[in-house]
Order: structure tokens, then C-alpha cells, then sequence
């Protein structure tokens, strides 16, 4: 019977899950070439290596903070059996076209996760995410100021994803996005920070004008000219940060 509550549980997709809206004729009309690409972009050399060393940089840095993170997990299992688990899952997202494992913390209770839907890495069976409810109280504090993205610092090290660039989306979720007429997550890699995930909480997040401004940007400008706008990109993510208006 807990099984059975548990996948009906995360057979439903929250409403907020997927803000991202199809691209409207205005948006057509002034990145019409961009639509036109079918073809994955070629990486930035600059980009590549700025990434590698942020990505190491911030392994290193975040590392006390993963060991602390640890620590209260074990803690919060001791007082609470339900709290109890693994700190780290993955589902399959797709960045480039391509689909790769990625990594989180958790901070929803085991019991609120499909074990099927996990083992095949569908998104769905980590989808109470969304419910407060089912998060542990470590979880709250994790998700308030987005510290379960942590781990994708090891996913941009191993290439999966950049810093800046369009959100990585799961596998439902990008095969909706490109149905709908949104390319950008099929021609460039996706970051840890996007120009429209900054935007997350105002009413511009999900606007696709803001990913094609930035496919605009890595085309045409130079390779510093575009790791300057990525240093814009992650100030304006840690002021994001440091609000913790992470839901």
C-alpha cells in the first residue's frame, strides 16, 4: 500500500514545474537565424576553461559546506527515521541535445519518492519537490537558498553543463520545450545560471526571449566579450542567491 500512495504521490506534475512559454512572433521575427541553426554550437574555448576552473574552484570551496550539510542529515535521521536516506540523487536532464545524469541534494522524505521512476532517472519521481510538505527540515533550509544545486558544480567539471547558459531541463520536460517550438536547449549547453533563470520569481521567468538573447550574445560576441556577460550573469544569480528565494 506504500508503494502504491508513494508513485501516485509523484505521478503528478506540479503547475509551476515547467514556467517556460513558446516563443511568440515577435520573438521569431528578430531571432529568425537562430531558429534556423540545427546544429549544436561549437564550444567557446575561453568559456570552457573558465567553467573547468570556477566549477574546481567551487568544488573545493563548497566542500565544508557539503561536509556540514552531511552531518545535519545524519543528525535529522537520528531524531526523524522518515527524514532518513541519501544526500545525493540524479535524474536524466538534457543539455545540448544530450542527455546526461544530474546531480542534486535531497530534501524530500524517501517516502515521497517513486523507487521505479528513480532507478530510471525520470524527473517525475523526484517531482514532491514542490510540496513543502514532504520536504525534511534540512530540505527547507537547502532548497530556500538553492544549496541542493551544489553538486552540479561536478557536472559542469565533467562537461555535462556550463556555468551560464539556458537551464538544463528532464527529458519530459525538454521533449515539451522543443515541442512547443523552443530550441535553445538543443544548441547550447546548459548552465548552472541562465540570463531567464535570473528572472526566476518576477514575471519574465519562462520568457524565451531571454535564452535566444543569450544564443544572440554567444554568436556574435568575441570570447571575452561573452565571458564578460557571464560574470554579469552569475553576479546578478548570487544577488538571486542571497535573497533565498529558492521554492
Amino acid at each position: 500500500m506504500k508503494t502504491k500512495s508513494t508513485i501516485t504521490l509523484t505521478k503528478t506534475e506540479p503547475s509551476d514545474a515547467f514556467p517556460y512559454k513558446a516563443p511568440y512572433e515577435a520573438v521569431k521575427i528578430k531571432y529568425t537565424y537562430i531558429f534556423s541553426i540545427d546544429y549544436a554550437l561549437p564550444q567557446k574555448f575561453l568559456k570552457l576553461f573558465f567553467d573547468k576552473l570556477v566549477a574546481l574552484f567551487f568544488i573545493l570551496l563548497t566542500s565544508p559546506i557539503l561536509l556540514l550539510l552531511k552531518i545535519g542529515f545524519l543528525v535529522e535521521g537520528l531524531f526523524f527515521k522518515e527524514n532518513r536516506g541519501p544526500m545525493f540523487f540524479s535524474y536524466n536532464a538534457i543539455s545540448k541535445g544530450k542527455i546526461f545524469k544530474k546531480y542534486k541534494i535531497r530534501i524530500i522524505k524517501l517516502k515521497y519518492i517513486d523507487p521505479i521512476g528513480a532507478k530510471n532517472g525520470n524527473w517525475l519521481a523526484y517531482s514532491s519537490e514542490w510540496n513543502p510538505k514532504a520536504r525534511t527540515f534540512l530540505g527547507s533550509f537547502v532548497k530556500k537558498f538553492y544549496l541542493d544545486e551544489i553538486p552540479q558544480f561536478y557536472n559542469v567539471l565533467i562537461g555535462d553543463m556550463s556555468i551560464v547558459g539556458p537551464r538544463p531541463l528532464s527529458v519530459m520536460h525538454y521533449e515539451r520545450d522543443i515541442s512547443q517550438g523552443n530550441i535553445s536547449r538543443k544548441i547550447i549547453k546548459g548552465g548552472l545560471l541562465g540570463l531567464g533563470h535570473i528572472h526566476k520569481g518576477d514575471s519574465q521567468f519562462g520568457d524565451p526571449i531571454h535564452e535566444l538573447e543569450y544564443i544572440d550574445s554567444y554568436i556574435k560576441k568575441s570570447e571575452l566579450e561573452l565571458l564578460l556577460f557571464d560574470l554579469q550573469i552569475i553576479w546578478r544569480g548570487f544577488l538571486l542567491i542571497l535573497k533565498g528565494g529558492g521554492y
